[in-house]
């Protein structure tokens, strides 16, 4: 049977770990099992347990101590993750090997991992080799979207990590219980953008000819194609949380390879009640 996973990206400080947190939470009220990867070599807190911790093999602030290497924080995370890209095998080790899996992997929030840097790709390659079904989660904070341009920035920052990745991928915009209802209000029209309005609306703010073209193509070319929409996520909201889990188990086919279970009588059902006569029935008409 196959595995599954999200791979729970976006940049720093938009909520990865609350998501994490609040998903598995989530999954358990559902009954179903779901454990966490911290990926994060600089993460310095999570209230959660994790079956894996990236610190275990790696830290981000032993390689900045070591005087032979001398790296910053940025410099020191990318050589952390390109060390755990060299060591999959602690990775598989650690995640051991279940049937229906269900992990969350709790990624670095550096862009340039997902930008020019093949580290998250190889982590989903090998991914698919131990039959992982992997699901990309991009967030981005809604405090950050409700203007424009900077909207327009974190659709830019999404889609490239669909084109680095490419994996199903599921847009969030997090932190929707911490706006006001003023700003609630404005961001609905960020869920699912119409770009072409959206850059008229902005046409006056833009003082170059030039950049006013290239936006308007970006703009274009990301409404023409319904490239990237987003989903609210309110930690506060279960139903608006079992949305977002639908979406991103329809885009891995979670579900589908479980074997049906015939449920258990009750006091309230019939006891001569037979279920695989109600099915044959079903097939016979």
């Amino acid at each position: 049977m196959p595995r599954f996973a999200q791979l729970v990206m976006g940049p720093a400080g938009s909520g990865k770990s609350t998501y994490c947190s609040t998903m598995i939470q989530h999954l358990e009220s559902l009954n179903r099992s779901a454990q966490v990867v911290n990926l994060d070599p600089a993460a310095e807190y999570f209230d959660y347990p994790v079956m894996a911790d990236i610190r275990e093999l790696i830290q981000v602030d032993d390689v900045m101590e070591d005087a032979s290497l001398r790296f910053g924080p940025n410099g020191g995370l990318v050589f952390c993750m390109e060390y755990f890209a060299n060591n999959f095998d602690w990775l598989e080790e650690s995640l051991g090997h279940v049937e229906d899996d269900y992990i969350l992997f709790d990624c670095p929030g550096q862009i340039e991992l997902y930008t020019h840097l093949p580290v998250m790709r190889q982590l989903v390659e090998q991914l698919h080799q131990w039959e992982f079904r992997v699901c990309g989660v991009f967030l981005v904070d809604s405090q950050f979207m409700v203007e424009s341009f900077k909207f327009i920035s974190g659709v830019m920052a999404a889609l490239s990590a669909m084109v680095s990745l490419e994996i199903p991928q599921v847009n969030i915009m997090t932190k929707m219980d911490l706006l006001n209802p003023k700003a609630k209000k404005e961001i609905e029209k960020y869920l699912d953008p119409d770009m072409y309005s959206m850059m008229e609306d902005n046409s006056d703010t833009i003082r170059s000819t030039k950049f006013k073209k290239l936006t308007s193509a970006i703009c274009g070319l990301i409404d023409d194609y319904s490239m990237v929409r987003f989903l609210p996520f309110d930690r506060t909201d279960e139903e608006g949380i079992n949305i977002v889990l639908q979406n991103i188990d329809f885009s891995i086919q979670y579900g589908e390879d479980l074997e049906f279970k015939e449920p258990k009588e009750t006091e309230e059902e019939p006891a001569n009640l037979n279920y695989d006569e109600a099915f044959q029935d079903k097939g016979d008409s």
